[in-house]
């Protein structure tokens, strides 16, 4: 991208979000990327990140569903455990303190939905309130059959896992009602046993929270198109509230004509320039609706 081209893209991006009284951020697993966080892009690229797996001919499809906790636990565990752990000690990348900033630039705030269950969100000092979290989250559990509804928090699950072979060491998390296995309460392939009832709350928080803007704008970070979740929220979104949408990502930024503005950077990187520009508007131009 020509320096110029990308300061036009960076202005029109910032002309945008002087209007706006509030952000709706919808991210992919391109948001984690910036932070040391893998995407699973592709089979090679799943692969990459978990070379065991590799070895075994196992693919993330195969891995992340409710068949693998009844056909190997340590293993499922294993991969599961290994993905809690790395997130619990993941640092989120300085875009997500832009995000934060801008809670309280924005007259009505800013909200989340994101197809991402790693918690970088909350983990960053962003409102837990205002965060969709449209597949579950790592850091909760539920019953793997389930035997009842409930949900329960994975604090108190530290897991050991054997990083050469992928499998957990000692025991796995149990059920507090019934006591057989428990897993995460995330949305796997071919999954018919998801609990989403934390997800729906959000849901509905979020969608009340859409009823109360007037001008908000759509970014969408590192969103990509194999399981267009985020996607599809982000344009939908933007067509039924008239709201701009800026697109972030490096490999596939574009977008149907007149929606919004697409730039090929990663998260952090485009979210510190449209910061930095915004930063040196005139206190009176920064934001309109103040």
């Amino acid at each position: 991208m020509a320096h110029a081209d990308f300061q036009d893209l960076i202005a029109q991006a910032v002309g945008f979000l002087v209007q706006a009284d509030s952000i709706v951020i919808a991210a992919g697993a391109g948001m984690g990327v910036d932070s040391g966080l893998p995407d699973f892009r592709g089979r090679a690229g799943f692969w990459k990140a978990y070379p065991t797996l590799q070895d075994a001919q196992v693919g993330f499809h195969q891995i992340a569903s409710p068949a693998a906790f009844y056909d190997d636990l340590a293993l499922a565990w294993g991969f599961y455990g290994h993905r809690l752990a790395l997130y619990r000690g993941t640092q989120p990348h300085s875009g997500f303190d832009v995000l934060r900033r801008w809670q309280t630039r924005f007259p009505k705030g800013l909200a989340v939905f994101t197809s991402n269950v790693d918690g970088q969100f909350q983990k960053a000092g962003l409102d837990a309130a205002l965060v969709h979290e449209c597949h579950g989250s790592i850091h909760y559990l539920q019953c793997l059959h389930p035997c009842t509804q409930a949900l329960w928090s994975a604090d108190s699950f530290a897991p050991d896992v054997n990083i050469a072979r992928l499998r957990l060491r000692g025991v796995a998390p149990v059920c507090l009602h019934c006591g057989g296995p428990a897993r995460p309460n995330i949305l796997m392939f071919n999954d018919s046993a998801w609990l989403p009832a934390r997800s729906d709350a959000q849901e509905q928080r979020l969608r009340h929270w859409l009823r109360q803007t007037r001008q908000p704008v759509v970014i969408e970070l590192g969103a990509g198109t194999a399981i267009p979740s985020v996607r599809h929220f982000a344009q939908r979104v933007a067509r039924e509230h008239g709201a701009p949408l800026i697109r972030i990502n490096p490999a596939d930024a574009a977008l149907p004509a007149g929606l919004g503005v697409g730039l090929a950077l990663g998260a952090a990187e485009a979210l510190l320039a449209i910061d930095a520009r915004l930063a040196e508007l005139p206190g009176q131009a920064q934001h309109s609706l103040v």
